[in-house]
């Protein structure tokens, strides 16, 4: 006769017996016998929240994702009004990879208990690498009203407010959490930064040593593009790329391609970028994207960043065999996307710049891993296998200075697009705020790149230069305030500088150029594309030549337009050549002339020469590098 057998009731008191072990191994760190305890606990009963919510922390201390999600979807089934565990199950479902659930699980963690500090936090940062930053801003001004010292959201809102243009307000949280916590990651640098994009050197000099030294100490103190416009040395750059790379990526992930030959009709070349659209990035590339020989290439682009709705955006999505948004997707799977595309070759266009995702890389997606252009400098990480530079932005000599093996395309790093041209018709003065005569001194650069020694040398030039002007074109009122006040301690007029105002078409900006006697460069940090728009648009650009990547960059265009000469070699060159061309009129005309002719026999402004040269140079790195990997 068959038998029924009962399940025995697991006793209270052996239930508790487990749960208090288990807490005791967690409290001293024995985390895996603590997990022993945990799943006999859960074989006595299988909804026993303690041990879900418990357990699901160790396997995402354990980055076991998919496990803790295990763990936490039985949780909340068995106890839906027990915040922790929405909270926890956030946690597992980002790790997966579903981060419109994990936004949701916040959402429910914060509904059962509105002073949930940390779910406020965690779904800020969520929303803000879903690029929704007005309303991650929201979740981290909740998180100070709920804890005003709470450094990560300080630091949080702070970025998201630089992010929004309110640099002011930025420079306010910045400076709040420097005062709580002086060595708290990135925020010296970031406070700098601020101050400089309002055109600020309250301590600039000071604060530049300051950051220099820690990062000389090991400390995380600065970004890389923060330090561009403070410190003109390669040595440091690469420092802080180090330290920026070790703190966010850590240890590389494990990689998807591991060494499969694909063996493609047409080399697969994808581009990653936040960038399509009314971008610099965009403006330099959208040529080369076209003239891309789609004999040897099919070309994808990756887009990481949110979509503008601009020409430029629709221009980029014409350009492509394979146009693909992938904002709303997790790195992880973008990665895997990637790898599922059997892409042979792709390319970084971005690093560390603003919506960035390098993280994408530390997948390793694809058999050769590039970056170029976005960043002018190394990102200090091992899973790159070039970075695309040019004879004078990276000399033989700083080969040593770069954590990426160095491969030089034949001219000059920086592409343009030939296509572009100035607008027919150029403004005249009055309409721009000139006065009618004296020289003018261009500098379109962003307002983050003027430091205190470029502004001083332009100070120089206009009282060497009767009646003339600065031409400028720093957009808020606070940086444009803050300059006026510099000159005049430097015993220079206010009304001597003159802001141009933005304009939408790039053909008008390109046509103003024509008002200009000489475009002057920024020391440390160099214009690039507003510098090959000088050019484009026919005027001479002087700059002085640094020790560092983004400093090269300028002299990088001169020599590519034959033009070396303008390149200066000290700050006493530097003055001399762009007040001859101020006010040496023959000497201008014939620059000029020079630059005219020079755009139809050199490289810089010849896009079809640009691409192919590009092409063999990424078909050659592809091809050494598989052999490598064969040896």
């Amino acid at each position: 006769m068959a038998q029924t057998m009962l399940k025995q009731r697991p006793t209270p008191k052996a239930a508790a017996n487990l749960r208090n072990a288990a807490m005791a191994l967690m409290a001293i760190g024995r985390s895996e016998e603590a997990a022993e305890r945990l799943r006999a606990l859960l074989k006595l009963d299988a909804r026993d929240v303690y041990a879900l919510y418990t357990l699901a922390q160790i396997h995402v201390q354990r980055q076991q994702f998919k496990a803790a999600l295990a763990r936490t979807e039985a949780g909340v089934q068995a106890a839906p009004g027990f915040a922790p565990l929405w909270f926890a199950h956030a946690i597992a479902l980002r790790g997966v990879g579903d981060d419109a659930r994990a936004l949701a699980a916040y959402e429910r963690a914060i509904q059962l208990q509105p002073d949930f500090v940390s779910a406020w936090q965690n779904s800020g940062v969520l929303l803000s690498e879903m690029l929704r930053h007005e309303q991650a801003l929201e979740r981290f001004e909740q998180v100070l009203k709920l804890d005003p010292g709470h450094l990560a959201a300080l630091a949080n809102s702070a970025t998201l407010l630089a992010r929004l243009g309110r640099s002011g307000a930025a420079i306010a949280r910045w400076q709040a959490l420097v005062a709580l916590d002086p060595d708290h990651p990135w925020a010296l640098g970031a406070l700098a930064h601020e101050q400089l994009r309002l055109c600020d050197w309250s301590g600039y000099e000071a604060g530049t040593a300051r950051i220099v030294q820690r990062l000389a100490d090991g400390k995380p103190v600065c970004k890389t593009l923060a330090l561009m416009p403070l410190s003109d040395r390669a040595e440091d750059h690469l420092r802080c790329a180090r330290l920026y790379a070790a703190v966010r990526h850590g240890l590389p992930e494990a990689a998807l391609w591991r060494g499969e030959r694909y063996g493609h009709a047409r080399l697969r070349l994808a581009y990653v970028s936040p960038d399509f659209g009314e971008h610099p990035v965009c403006q330099l590339m959208a040529g080369v994207w076209e003239h891309h020989d789609r004999q040897r290439f099919e070309t994808i682009a990756i887009s990481v960043g949110v979509d503008d709705h601009s020409a430029p955006r629709r221009r980029a999505e014409a350009a492509f065999d394979r146009f693909i948004d992938a904002a709303a997707l997790s790195s992880p799977t973008v990665a895997r996307l990637i790898r599922e595309l059997e892409v042979d070759i792709l390319v970084d266009l971005a690093g560390y710049t603003t919506d960035a995702r390098i993280e994408i890389f530390a997948h390793r997606p694809a058999p050769l891993q590039i970056t170029w252009l976005g960043h002018p400098g190394t990102l200090g990480t091992g899973f790159f296998d070039a970075i695309l530079a040019d004879r004078h932005v990276i000399p033989e000599h700083q080969q040593h200075l770069y954590a990426e093996p160095v491969a030089r395309l034949p001219d000059c790093y920086l592409p343009t697009d030939a296509s572009l041209r100035a607008s027919a018709a150029t403004p005249t003065r009055a309409q721009c705020g000139l006065p009618e005569t004296g020289a003018v001194f261009c500098a379109f650069g962003q307002a983050y790149k003027i430091e205190p020694r470029s502004f001083a040398s332009w100070m120089r030039l206009l009282q060497q230069a009767a009646g003339s002007v600065l031409w400028l074109n720093c957009g808020a009122g606070v940086a444009r305030a803050n300059l006026q006040r510099e000159a005049a301690l430097q015993g220079v007029a206010p009304e001597r500088l003159v802001f141009a105002d933005r304009l939408p078409r790039i053909e008008d900006h390109l046509a103003r150029y024509g008002l200009a006697d000489v475009f002057v460069d920024t020391f440390n940090y160099n214009a690039h594309t507003t510098a090959a728009d000088a050019l484009a648009a026919g005027l001479p650009v002087v700059t002085l030549s640094g020790d560092s990547f983004p400093s090269r960059v300028a002299g990088s265009l001169l020599h590519a337009i034959g033009l070396p000469e303008l390149v200066a070699a000290n700050v006493a060159q530097y003055e001399a050549l762009a007040l001859r061309l101020a006010s040496d009129a023959d000497f201008n005309a014939q620059t000029r002339a020079r630059l005219q002719t020079n755009r139809a026999t050199h490289p810089l402004f010849d896009t079809a020469r640009f691409t192919r040269g590009l092409e063999d140079t990424l078909q050659g790195l592809h091809a050494r590098r598989l052999a490598a990997l064969a040896e």
